[in-house]
């Protein structure tokens, strides 16, 4: 089963917004973060429909933040994002009548459903204004070091500046 990288991604694409001065457009975004406009429109939907961003049409149009980072948490994003499957284990049969593989998948049932209970807990406690304060941290780190390569999105995010 491949990996989900929605959460990691919208994240990061937020991150960068809030980096901004005006609104970024979907193309832009998209071509910085490796995906397709339309791919990106559909995750930034969710985060428009729980108020996270704004979007606006025409020339000068985008998407911009629509409040402020300490009112965001990864639950949050998670959650708008539609709740995508945070653990990838499965069962070989969901309702098994082998006695080995009822006892198995009761047994990770409670594992995975205590794993996920954590990781939301960990989402909640977590801002997005938490995260910005930690990339803040490491471009100073960064800066202190000498000049490096600009990152890719913000490369791409700066082009028509």
């Amino acid at each position: 089963m491949s990996q989900n990288f929605q959460l990691s991604d919208i994240l990061h694409v937020l991150l960068h917004m809030a980096e901004r001065d005006g609104p970024t457009t979907s193309e832009a975004l998209a071509a910085a973060m490796g995906t397709n406009p339309v791919v990106l429109r559909r995750l930034m939907a969710g985060m428009r429909s729980a108020g996270f961003v704004v979007s606006g049409k025409g020339h000068g149009g985008g998407w911009a933040l629509g409040c402020d980072l300490e009112r965001i948490t990864l639950g949050d994003v998670y959650l708008a994002l539609g709740e995508p499957r945070l653990i990838s284990l499965g069962f070989r049969e969901d309702h098994p009548t082998c006695l080995v593989a009822a006892a198995v998948n009761d047994a990770m049932r409670g594992v995975i459903q205590d794993a996920e209970a954590l990781l939301l807990k960990r989402f909640g406690d977590i801002t997005l204004a938490t995260l910005s304060a930690d990339f803040h941290r490491r471009m100073t780190q960064q800066k202190a070091k000498g000049p490096t390569q600009p990152h890719q999105l913000e490369h791409h995010l700066h082009e028509d500046d």
